[in-house]
């Protein structure tokens, strides 16, 4: 089975669906007829490459307050990680 190539501008458009759109990946993914896998890597390195917070800034204040807090849990959930990844690797090495 030979292996599907997509557009720049073509996962641009389904990772901004996902976070922007707030759609879900599994319906974008079979909307579009992506794998439900490979459009969620495209959208964890979007986020992983964003230089800013993935919370759109047209939302009602509360929702916001809401919207950032989840980021920041994830944040710091994933800085836990590479820590920990980093404590590992050091003590092997020593």
């Amino acid at each position: 089975m030979a292996r599907k190539v997509y557009s720049e501008e073509f996962k641009k458009g389904a990772v901004e669906q996902v976070i922007a759109q707030r759609h879900t990946a599994a319906s974008v993914a079979e909307r579009l007829g992506v794998g439900y896998d490979t459009l969620r890597k495209w959208v964890e390195l979007a986020r992983y490459n964003a230089d800013k917070s993935l919370v759109p800034t047209d939302l009602p204040a509360e929702q916001r307050i809401r919207e950032l807090e989840k980021e920041n849990a994830r944040l710091r959930t994933e800085r836990d990680i590479l820590k920990k990844a980093a404590a590992y690797f050091a003590k092997e090495n020593l």
